[in-house]
């Protein structure tokens, strides 16, 4: 048994999305792999990204089944809602073993993108380096303008491409996104997990300051939330015997 959803601007994909696991499971290409797995592919004269989600284990499964959208949906949900900041959304397909969700996949379209936020944040000699970080400062608040938070807003989920001395920033791994509206503390606490360091921070929160009027010293919040995270996720590090990162 399966579900599937197609978006209407890719009806010709659909034939592709239902032989999904044969087409995943014969293609090598593979650009990231940890819990879920991220493939290149091609259907249609169109470069796809096909993100399989790793087998929910039995309570998820069920929770998955009846309580909860599945992460594929939710991934390909989200990207409708807001297919202007992410990769245009394809697919999604749910396969489903003894009435409870075995395995999911969704499909979107490549981004071309030349580098992810990740770069300049760890190269000080980053070629427009502060354009790009004032560049991606109004694109958080464009985000955040519009009810949107990235639960994972982490610096390999923000994709990038210069075209004609313009930056386009694209979102992706949005399954845990959240929308409302936003407040000051929530807008501050979004930077947090980008693990940049306080100068940095100064100039995004700068920008960003400059197109929304603040009531607090907002660079100074941001600041504070990134360094919670950072010493949040190096006391797990220390408990688990690994090397801190400042």
């Amino acid at each position: 048994m399966h579900k599937l959803e197609i978006n209407s601007s890719y009806l010709n994909f659909k034939d592709f999305t239902l032989d999904i696991e044969n087409h995943f499971t014969t293609n090598q290409n593979t650009i990231h792999k940890a819990r879920n797995e991220l493939k290149i592919l091609s259907h249609n004269n169109t470069n796809i990204v096909v993100k399989s989600f790793k087998k929910p284990n039995f309570i998820n499964r069920i929770v998955y089944t009846f309580l909860r959208s599945s992460k594929a949906k939710k991934s390909y949900e989200h990207s409708l809602k807001i297919e202007q900041f992410t990769p245009q959304p394809i697919s999604y397909i749910e396969y489903y073993v003894g009435g409870l969700l075995e395995k999911s996949y969704f499909i979107s379209e490549q981004f071309n993108y030349d580098f992810t936020i990740r770069e300049p944040l760890l190269d000080d000699n980053f070629a427009s380096k502060e354009e790009i970080l004032r560049a991606f400062a109004r694109f958080t608040l464009e985000l955040h303008n519009k009810g949107i938070f990235h639960n994972d807003y982490s610096p390999g989920n923000i994709l990038i491409k210069k075209e004609d001395g313009v930056f386009t920033f694209k979102i992706v791994d949005i399954n845990r996104m959240k929308f409302f509206n936003l407040s000051e503390l929530d807008r501050a606490k979004n930077f947090s997990k980008l693990w940049a360091r306080d100068d940095e921070l100064h100039i995004m929160a700068d920008e960003y300051t400059k197109y929304y009027k603040s009531n607090m010293d907002f660079s100074s919040l941001v600041c504070k939330y990134s360094n919670h995270n950072k010493q949040f996720k190096n006391f797990k590090k220390r408990l688990k015997g690994k090397t801190v990162n400042d």
